[in-house]
């Protein structure tokens, strides 16, 4: 098949190489508005380059995958509706929930399916967890603890722009705990601190937060977060029942150091970046995008479980600014 990128910055990159090497996809096409950026994509991994979204939806191709400026999700996925092509945009939908909303609303009811990027459901230890919560075999939960910490943080421009630490970071803690639950998120209570970057601070937002979720069967979910983890990229979960209790992320690249005597785990080159962590995740991904594409399974996530995970964010905002548990019925709009 054929699939066109729109944004050829980092991720986009990532992607170009990663579907260059999937033997169903026979050739890309590619845009972004600095042709410099399409250009070097294109040396790289192959592909022929187009001057705008719209001659990239006319060069005959099967599905498109937006790895755009997040202001561009929204008019970029509308447009391959439009064109009913097969959309694969990164998270999140929209800059705000309310456009997000506005976005799921124009596509109700059109026959073009849409994969929003959470790579975290795609990861084999997240992909086994869910299946032993749902096989029974940890029981009745009570306690899930998920972390992400960021070995530094994103230049200030990123911060600025990015909505907070929960819309930008959290919300794939968010999104992970609902998936593999199967539960939904009712009430959270959110505290931050920063006690590193000045500009974080400066921009309204925390550096380091953690957040208290009420699930809708009373399980309780802790979540951890940093920009500041100066071992590595720590992405971890652990999901604890009344039968048995199971981890992810505590292998040999995990990006903490046991003090106990004779302990010598983890052993391994810690984890430093995102792409090191979910290398395999973002190919099960755009692989899962190439079935979507040729009609073999529905989306393995829609617009709908993305704006849930926002609506999570948002919640955790309102509650650090304000010190009070926040339900997330009080922040939904839709």
């Amino acid at each position: 098949m054929r699939i066109g990128i729109l944004g050829l910055g980092r991720i986009g990159a990532f992607h170009a190489e990663t579907l260059s090497g999937l033997d169903v996809v026979e050739s890309l096409v590619l845009t972004d508005p600095f042709a410099d950026a399409a250009k070097s994509a294109a040396e790289r991994f192959g592909g022929e380059v187009v001057d705008s979204p719209q001659a990239l939806l006319a060069a005959g191709v099967d599905g498109i995958v937006v790895a755009a400026a997040t202001d561009a999700h929204p008019g970029l996925i509308l447009a391959g509706v439009e064109a009913g092509i097969p959309v694969f945009c990164e998270k999140p939908v929209a800059r705000t929930m309310a456009e997000g909303v506005e976005v799921l609303k124009a596509v109700e009811g059109k026959d073009v399916p849409i994969q929003i990027g959470y790579n975290r459901r795609f990861d084999a230890g997240f992909v086994t967890a869910r299946a032993a919560v749902q096989s029974g075999e940890l029981g009745k939960l009570h306690t899930v603890r998920s972390t992400t910490l960021d070995p530094a943080p994103p230049p200030a421009a990123y911060i600025a722009a990015s909505g907070g630490i929960f819309r930008d970071c959290s919300v794939h803690d968010f999104d992970i705990i609902r998936w593999v639950t199967g539960r939904e998120v009712v009430e959270v209570y959110a505290v931050g601190g920063n006690r590193g970057a000045e500009y974080i601070k400066e921009a309204g937002d925390a550096d380091t937060t953690g957040a208290v979720l009420t699930l809708d069967d009373g399980t309780i979910a802790v979540v951890s977060n940093s920009r500041h983890n100066a071992r590595g990229y720590d992405v971890r979960m652990e999901i604890h029942g009344f039968t048995d209790s199971i981890a992810v992320g505590l292998e040999d690249k995990l990006p903490l150091r046991s003090v106990e005597p004779g302990v010598t785990f983890p052993a391994g080159t810690p984890h430093d970046f995102f792409m090191d962590r979910f290398t395999a995740a973002y190919r099960a991904e755009l692989t899962a995008f190439t079935e979507v594409v040729a009609g073999t399974r529905p989306s393995p996530c829609t617009i709908a479980d993305a704006l849930e995970a926002g609506w999570i964010a948002d919640a955790c905002t309102l509650s650090l600014h304000e010190h009070r548990p926040v339900t997330i019925a009080e922040v939904r709009t839709a």
